[in-house]
């Protein structure tokens, strides 16, 4: 049983699968946009917001430890110069990653993986509100200028000249 044990094998032993997975975080930072399975992608996440944790954070300690995981030296100093001032006020979700399809040789799934852009926010709260199982579900009322309000209203000159003229 795999009880307490993190972490996706992608089929591969202990040493390959952290060489895959220190590649696929370098060409992510690299060129902000990879291409990859779906599994992979998944696996990548975790591992590529720590390193831009490590970035804002932004002390000797935390560039040392980058450099010592990051494959390439001047995609770290990219890391903790550029990448990091993008994403100062955001908490989390550096990411994105979007379903492509699937491989043609063996219908392995696909994903992009990307870096999320300045300029873009994350959603607050609850886009949608989910009714309660045997509740019926009340649309919300929208105003039709056909329907005779109840009671008296009080009604504008432009319409009291409109209903006067005709």
């Amino acid at each position: 049983m795999r009880h307490r044990k993190a972490g996706k094998k992608l089929g591969r032993d202990s040493s390959h699968r952290r060489a895959i997975l220190r590649n696929l975080v370098t060409s992510l930072f690299k060129h902000e946009e990879i291409s990859t399975t779906h599994a992979k992608a998944k696996a990548l996440r975790p591992i590529a917001e720590k390193m831009i944790t490590l970035a804002k954070r932004g002390d000797l300690h935390a560039r040392r430890q980058a450099l010592s995981y990051i494959m390439d030296k001047s995609v770290t100093h990219k890391l903790f110069d550029q990448t990091k001032d993008r994403f100062l006020n955001r908490h989390g979700g550096y990411l994105r990653i979007l379903k492509t399809g699937h491989r043609t040789g063996d219908g392995a799934p696909l994903a992009i993986i990307q870096l999320l852009s300045a300029n873009e926010e994350k959603k607050s709260g609850k886009t949608t509100r989910k009714g309660v199982k045997g509740e019926k579900k009340i649309p919300k009322k929208v105003p039709d200028e056909k329907a005779k309000p109840k009671g008296k209203m009080k009604v504008s000159e432009d319409k009291q000249e409109k209903v006067e003229k005709p």
